[in-house]
Formats: C-alpha cells, sequence, structure tokens
C-alpha cells in the first residue's frame, strides 16, 4: 500500500511543474540567450502554453505546443490567463498562459514572471533608448533647430538614416470610434512605423509631442516616391492591426535639403489636418488645393486662430451646446455650389429646415451665407478650423422649429 501511495505521489509530480526548469530560466538570462529560449524554460516550469507580448502590443516570444495552440491563446476564453508582467511600478509587458494539467504553483508563477521581467526590460532598455534619441532628433529637425546641414545629416546616420538625397515628412492620425484599451497609441506608433519601415527602412518615427493621437515619421526619399508609397503602406498596416480607428494620413512634398524638413512637417500636418475631413483617409500637399495658401500660419497659427474665433467658432460652440449640425449643414452648402435645393438633397431634409439653419448661422456669426462677402468669410473659416485640426462636433439637427421641416412663421 505504500509503494502504491509513493508510486501516485511521484506520478502526480511528474505531471505537474517541472521545477528544475527554473534553473534553466537562470542559465538563460545569464547567457543572454534571448527571450524565445527564456519563455521555453519558463513554459517547462509552469507546464503551461506562453505568449509573450510587449506593452506595445508585439509579440516578442512563443511557447506553445502547435500553432493552432498559438493562435487559442490569443483569444479571450476561459482557460486563458493574462499576467501583467512589471518592473518596479512600470508595466514592461504582459504574459498569455494556458497551463496544461493543474494551475500553476502561485509562488512559482510569481517568480518566473519576474525573472521574465526582469529580461524584457534588459533586453528592451537600449531600443527605448534608441527611441528617445529618434524622438529628440525628429522633434529638433520639425522645429528647425539644427541649422547646420553637415550636422543634421550626421546625426541622422548616427540613427542609421541617409536623408542626404533628400526627405519628406507623413503625419499619421487615428482617433478611436469605440472607447478602447489604454495602449492603443502606442500601438499606434508601433504600426506606424512598421509600414513606413517596409517601404523605407531608415525611416524615423516617434509621436507628436503636444498629440499622442499623431505619429510623425520624416523619411529618406531618394526617387521622390518614397512617401507616397510609405503612406500607403501605412494605411494598409493600420487598416489590418488598429481596427475601429478614424485614420487620417498626410504627406508632405520631398524637400532636397533636409534643413527643409521644418517646412515639410508643416505641409505634412496640415494634410493630415485636411484629411480628416475628407472622405479618403490618405492626403497629399499637393492635394489640398487652396489649403496650401494657409501654409505660412502652420508655424505661428495665432492669426488663423484669430479668424477661426471671428467666424466658425460660434457654430462649433452652439453644435457642441445643442448637438444640432449648423456647421454641417454650412460646409453641405458651400460644397454644393451655394444651392439650397442640393444641400437640403444630400442632408435628407426640407430647404426650409435648411434656410432656417441659416438664420441661426447668422444670427450667432454676423454673416450671411446668402452674400458672397458673408460665404467667403465663412469658407476661410472653416478651412482655418480644418488646418488648425479642430474637430467638427457631431449631433443630430435638433433646434427649435427643425423638426420636420417646419419652421415658425
Amino acid at each position: 500500500m505504500a509503494d502504491s501511495d509513493a508510486l501516485s505521489a511521484n506520478a502526480s509530480a511528474s505531471s505537474g511543474p517541472d521545477l528544475s526548469a527554473l534553473a534553466a530560466i537562470t542559465a538563460a538570462v545569464q547567457a543572454g540567450a534571448g527571450l524565445p529560449e527564456v519563455l521555453r524554460a519558463a513554459g517547462r516550469a509552469l507546464d503551461a502554453s506562453l505568449i509573450l507580448i510587449d506593452r506595445s502590443g508585439s509579440i516578442l516570444a512563443v511557447a506553445a505546443r502547435s500553432p493552432a495552440d498559438e493562435r487559442s491563446l490569443m483569444r479571450d476564453s476561459d482557460d486563458v490567463e493574462s499576467v501583467d508582467l512589471k518592473v518596479a511600478d512600470a508595466t514592461v509587458g504582459h504574459l498569455r498562459m494556458r497551463t496544461r494539467e493543474r494551475p500553476a504553483d502561485q509562488s512559482v508563477m510569481s517568480l518566473v514572471s519576474t525573472l521574465i521581467a526582469s529580461e524584457v526590460e534588459r533586453v528592451r532598455a537600449p531600443e527605448r533608448a534608441s527611441e528617445e534619441a529618434a524622438t529628440a532628433f525628429l522633434r529638433a529637425v520639425l522645429r528647425g533647430q539644427i541649422g547646420d546641414r553637415d550636422d543634421l545629416l550626421a546625426r541622422a546616420k548616427e540613427l542609421g538614416t541617409d536623408l542626404s538625397a533628400g526627405a519628406a515628412v507623413v503625419v499619421v492620425r487615428a482617433r478611436p470610434r469605440n472607447p478602447t484599451e489604454d495602449d492603443w497609441r502606442r500601438r499606434l506608433l508601433t504600426v506606424a512605423a512598421r509600414g513606413a519601415r517596409s517601404i523605407a527602412p531608415g525611416a524615423i518615427a516617434a509621436p507628436a509631442e503636444d498629440d499622442a493621437r499623431t505619429v510623425l515619421i520624416v523619411i529618406p526619399d531618394g526617387d521622390g516616391d518614397s512617401a507616397r508609397r510609405v503612406s500607403a503602406a501605412i494605411l494598409r498596416e493600420l487598416e489590418s492591426g488598429l481596427g475601429g480607428f478614424q485614420l487620417a494620413i498626410g504627406r508632405s512634398r520631398r524637400v532636397t535639403d533636409a534643413r527643409e524638413l521644418q517646412r515639410a512637417g508643416d505641409e505634412a500636418t496640415l494634410s493630415a489636418n485636411v484629411a480628416e475631413g475628407e472622405p479618403e483617409a490618405e492626403l497629399a500637399f499637393e492635394a489640398t488645393g487652396t489649403y496650401q495658401l494657409l501654409l505660412p500660419y502652420m508655424s505661428n497659427p495665432g492669426e488663423l486662430r484669430r479668424f477661426y474665433n471671428d467666424t466658425v467658432r460660434p457654430l462649433v460652440a452652439y453644435d457642441e451646446q445643442y448637438e444640432t449640425d449648423l456647421l454641417g449643414t454650412l460646409a453641405t452648402f458651400l460644397d454644393c455650389d451655394a444651392n439650397v435645393n442640393a444641400t437640403a438633397a444630400r442632408l435628407i431634409t426640407h430647404r426650409h429646415t435648411v434656410r432656417y439653419r441659416f438664420e441661426r448661422v447668422r444670427e450667432l456669426t454676423g454673416l450671411d451665407v446668402q452674400s458672397t462677402d458673408g460665404r467667403e468669410k465663412l469658407s476661410l473659416g472653416l478651412k482655418a478650423m480644418r488646418v488648425l485640426g479642430i474637430a467638427a462636433p457631431r449631433g443630430p439637427a435638433t433646434e427649435p422649429g427643425a423638426e420636420g421641416g417646419r419652421v415658425p412663421r
């Protein structure tokens, strides 16, 4: 009986975690064997299938029995556990895990996750330092803070890119259509940079300093076509890897002197701002039409903002407060060559409703859409708004008197 119990105990132990694999994890870390080997040792220690994901959502390593096992680990099912990997209070990644025979011992789990988190931090630290250097360089270039051409080109080469034959700037912006996870901005940067480097390996990407929803990318462009191909590649990557977002991609013209990248950055930003109001998500500066006349105001937008405040800003405030669409009606009217009937047809509303809204526009702005001067000022106000990157409020037309096209007499 005692021998039977011993055999049973041994069998149970053999089906559990391989605790000796803890030594293998340590050995892999000490030898610098890489995250895949560390994760395989961790899988043996926990008797589990594992996927290691960094904080941007990129898969760093997999320890699974088969491709099917790997795919199932990425699905949110009851038998898949997600473990945050932390160093101090900072999350450096996540571990997706499915145990094979029994739940993982918590003390072993804690030790293994700490070892993996430390190795992720060690391996990724040089990359983050490189990212910080790239970000500092890109922002200095787009501010025009590096005036010496040779110095600019030399610093670019230190970061692995050659801008001597020409360059361009691409601006990528994403807005979530629905509530989403907190780290989507980091994923936006990762996916956009991956798309850019698939065409231009020396592309430098960084988040915009004042808007985490925006990514700035400087690309070497010796042939004058790289910016177009990069924009298309980024759009493909984002549509497949970052679903549920409204995308806007703007690209500049090619510059032959890298010291002109500040102007190229303004061109790409203007293009991205205009693209946010267009059906197409991707827009070249050459295709922005009369918006190009407002480019000089990009570096110092104070006058542009004053003109916006004096024209369409009261409409934005009114639409936001009352969930109306005066601004959208005005934009549609201008697109329809100031034709009220065409505007009503496009908005699927009655022409009297359109006229009622224009009365409200006149009351709020002092500008009459029926006059040439009023239309010109309101049109320029809308352009100023888009160049400044101010999003239009959206809402149903619920102002009094607009119901079913009925207006007060």
